[in-house]
């Protein structure tokens, strides 16, 4: 097949960006892809167990980061093993329903993870902020709710950004990027109907940046109710408490800018490469290392969940804060 195709409607099969064209670097991508990817399920299924044999972590904090580990699992699966097989076979070409699939759930994963972020920020409002409150508020039901509604928001924004994406005609399969991507599908359109999905991205943007500033006003409360504890010790648990989250927060953020900040190319550098890896991919797989550095709940769970010898002074310690 061409890698240019002209004057059709209908497209069976897409290209899409190769790392390298030399089959000995193909195959080291497919070893460091390898890597990344069974980083980022084995991180995330840890986390997954661990919150769900230890009762200790059946809190709303919790919950919503067990979510979180399923969606960092889903949005890791559908990129990562299609590159792995690029590189190792040697062929770059997806399906037309392949294409589709993967947008829908990258999409669907991706919004699901943004929303989860939300409710999480609020989450650390409540708890800090109105801390008396909190099991009136954050209670079993209101938790189920919040995440039915979340995965209910991101299945309908995930159809109705793939029905407007594929609902144009395409005039080359040759997409600029290593996986089925939305901006690059639409630079593939030959017809008018793509100014609706643009439409729809820019409102995604503006909807986007609203979440985030109500995220950075929800910490600024925080942390001006963190200030307003008179125990120093009070403060550094508080302020520990949400530190993870801050920092998933601004990987979510800088790896998002760092990507479609940059003026659109009918071509991709390495460096772009580079910045789509780390939006895709990355955060997956820190994810689950912030939270268990960061939270030493999680992280005595995760020590009884491989069963290793840890001191058990040390294990007091984590108890006793």
């Amino acid at each position: 097949m061409k890698d240019n195709i002209s004057n059709l409607t209908f497209i069976s099969t897409f290209l899409l960006l190769e790392f390298s064209n030399v089959r000995e670097l193909q195959i080291v991508y497919f070893f460091v892809f390898l890597a990344l990817y069974l980083m980022a399920i084995t991180g995330n299924l840890l986390i997954i167990i661990a919150v769900t044999l230890d009762h200790h972590l059946h809190t709303p904090m919790f919950f919503f980061l067990l979510n979180l580990a399923m969606m960092d699992i889903g949005t890791i699966s559908v990129i990562v093993p299609k590159s792995m097989a690029m590189s190792l076979t040697n062929n770059r070409s997806i399906s037309f329903s392949g294409c589709v699939a993967q947008v829908f759930f990258y999409i669907f994963c991706l919004a699901s993870d943004f929303f989860l972020l939300i409710i999480m920020a609020h989450d650390r409002y409540v708890a800090i902020c109105k801390p008396l409150q909190y099991e009136r508020i954050m209670h079993k039901g209101a938790c189920l709710q919040m995440v039915v509604i979340m995965w209910i928001t991101s299945l309908s924004y995930a159809i109705l950004h793939t029905g407007g994406t594929f609902a144009n005609a395409f005039c080359s399969n040759v997409v600029n990027q290593f996986f089925c991507e939305i901006p690059q599908l639409l630079k593939l359109s030959c017809s008018k109907t793509y100014l609706v999905e643009l439409g729809l991205l820019v409102l995604s943007c503006i909807m986007t940046l609203g979440c985030f500033i109500f995220i950075i006003i929800t910490y600024f409360q925080i942390f001006a109710a963190v200030f307003r504890i008179p125990s120093v010790h009070g403060q550094k648990k508080a302020i520990s408490t949400c530190l993870p989250h801050l920092v998933i927060v601004s990987v979510f953020v800088f790896s998002g800018v760092c990507t479609y900040a940059n003026p659109p190319s009918n071509t991709s550098s390495g460096l772009d490469l580079v910045f789509s890896v780390m939006y895709a991919i990355i955060p997956s797989i820190l994810n689950p290392l912030i939270y268990s550095m960061r939270n030493k709940q999680l992280k005595t769970a995760l020590w009884k969940l491989l069963d290793l010898k840890f001191p058990s002074k040390i294990i007091c310690k984590h108890l006793q804060n």
